[in-house]
């Protein structure tokens, strides 16, 4: 049977697996942080240490996303997502343990939500990276969306099953059912015998990696863009989650049953953009795609600031809803596409803090400028702000093609001259930089079109490893010019290649067209360490 567009990456076996380990993850999430925020209230009710519980849950992605993603694409993914799942495996078991014998305190259960939001933040960038190897490109997106359907279904089902939960068992059941819904992953990715890639060269040391994947995202547009459209998105949609309860009290006068339906009505709209995306990007380009959704979402926020009965803001929240998983899953689609499998893992994970970051200081702003101004007028800014910004960010483009997936038959660069025999093992074994060279006479008449080629080739030298880079012109010839860029050590040096897209492949081509006469082969130099140079005579020793 054909599966609807919107279902069709669940065709695929391995993603249909995973997807639903995922949803019954997420389940378990929302039960967790249920069952935590009404234990936390009991024993200190009070809303600044209730608020603690969501920045435990956060803070461990500002400190741990980054070095997870790095470690994510040095190891295998598999077996570091098992691992990161059978972490919070055993924090949410021992939070069920001690919660039933009555021993979990304050800072215990601050302590053991941290454990688990860390767990999380270490999974994220590898969970994500691993949708692009499980589902083709073309399902991507849409992967990404259901992905987002799954987790408002989880939103939508979760709080109410955990508050049962609570009232049956109290709240050591929900953190037992957490803690049994992580099996499901384990046992989905125990199933998964994924091929692995053997490369000759020695792993990446973790500082290092961290530092391509930052250099990879600094010179990669698509990345860039998919950060600032997503920030300037979620910046402003972080209102109402600053203030939905609020607005629930005390401008519509009503209870936290109607707070649980509003927040139930969001997911509700997280489902329909889901099923309803692939319509939506058959007509409209990614980047009209983000916009129309942030249109959306603020005209869903400013529904919601002018609602004083429960129906007006039950259609602001689908709005808002809708808005809000459209925009993600191309922002991140956008993110996935655009970083190769060397670095993908690192890509998403500084894409998450780009995603977090925003949505945090929305949080805090909105929040305080609530307490000033009141709700209404803040949530009307906050509408107001979404929209200058989304028509703001139409500047950086989500349409362009991304680098890794072009295909080129434009013939590759020289290949630089082998390695001296003497000196074979001095390379191997050095941790120095390597400054790399390339020459090039060009026309004067061609210089235009050279200049134009070679700001293209500062980004892939950027993009595959180098730490710096300059372009010289010869002040006594004409037409000579000379291509100068570092890597860290001989080993980046290796990994240039195997780093270069097809597409950054061509843009080298296109340099190397350019030049006159013989192509000549890149020079490569290894810097000496201090230890290496003798030390020169003190002339007043010798007095």
């Amino acid at each position: 049977m054909r599966l609807p567009a919107a279902l069709a990456p669940l065709r695929h076996p391995l993603f249909r697996m995973l997807w639903t380990a995922n949803l019954v993850v997420s389940m378990g999430v929302w039960m967790q942080n249920t069952g935590a925020g009404w234990l936390m209230a009991t024993l200190a009710p009070d809303a600044f240490t209730v608020s603690l519980v969501q920045a435990a849950t956060i803070l461990p992605v500002f400190l741990l996303a980054l070095p997870a993603g790095a470690l994510a694409d040095i190891i295998d993914k598999r077996l570091f997502i098992i691992g990161t799942q059978s972490w919070m495996l055993a924090a949410a078991a021992l939070l069920a343990v001690l919660t039933l014998a009555g021993l979990t305190g304050i800072w215990g259960l601050l302590a053991l939500t941290f454990a688990i939001g860390a767990g999380a933040a270490m999974n994220n960038p590898a969970w994500g990276s691993v949708m692009a190897e499980v589902v083709p490109r073309q399902d991507l997106v849409q992967a990404i969306a259901l992905n987002g359907v799954g987790f408002n279904l989880a939103r939508a089902v979760g709080p109410a099953l955990a508050g049962f939960l609570v009232l049956a068992g109290g709240p050591a059941l929900a953190f037992a059912l957490n803690a049994l819904s992580y099996v499901a992953v384990i046992v989905a990715l125990l199933s998964w015998h994924r091929r692995r890639r053997h490369s000759a060269l020695p792993r990446e040391h973790m500082l290092s990696a961290m530092r391509a994947g930052l250099r990879f995202t600094r010179h990669t547009p698509a990345m860039q863009a998919a950060m600032l459209r997503s920030a300037a998105f979620f910046f402003a949609a972080a209102a109402p989650w600053a203030m939905l309860p609020l607005v629930v009290k005390e401008q519509l006068h009503l209870g936290a049953g109607t707070y649980g339906i509003l927040l139930g009505l969001m997911g509700v709209g997280g489902v329909t953009a889901g099923m309803v995306l692939p319509q939506i990007r058959a007509r409209l380009s990614r980047g009209n795609t983000v916009f129309v959704s942030s249109v959306t979402a603020c005209c869903g926020m400013a529904i919601l600031a002018m609602s004083r009965h429960w129906l007006p803001a039950a259609l602001g929240m689908l709005l808002f809803g809708i808005g809000w998983v459209t925009a993600s899953a191309v922002t991140q689609g956008v993110a996935q596409l655009a970083a190769p499998p060397w670095v993908r893992s690192r890509a998403l994970a500084i894409f998450q803090l780009a995603f977090n970051g925003a949505l945090i200081a929305g949080t805090f702003f909105w929040g305080w400028l609530g307490t000033r101004l009141g709700l209404t007028p803040a949530l009307l800014a906050a509408a107001t702000t979404g929209l200058v910004l989304a028509l703001a960010a139409r500047a950086f483009s989500l349409d362009g093609e991304q680098p890794h997936t072009q295909s080129s038959t434009d013939a590759e660069p020289t290949p630089p001259e082998a390695v001296a025999p003497e000196l074979i093992q001095v390379v191997h074994k050095a941790r120095n930089r390597v400054l790399e060279s390339q020459h090039y006479r060009i026309d004067p008449a061609d210089q235009p079109s050279f200049l134009s080629v070679m700001a293209e080739v500062r980004d892939v030298r950027g993009r595959a490893g180098a730490i710096g880079w300059q372009l010289y012109e010869d002040v006594a010839h004409a037409d000579g010019w000379l291509e100068v860029w570092t890597v860290e050590n001989w080993t980046d040096h290796l990994r240039e290649a195997a780093r270069l897209s097809a597409a950054d492949r061509a843009v080298l081509a296109r340099a190397l067209a350019l030049h006159q006469g013989p192509r000549l082969p890149p020079s490569r130099y290894l810097a000496i360490p201090p230890s290496r140079l003798p030390t020169p005579p003190n002339p007043a020793a010798s007095r």
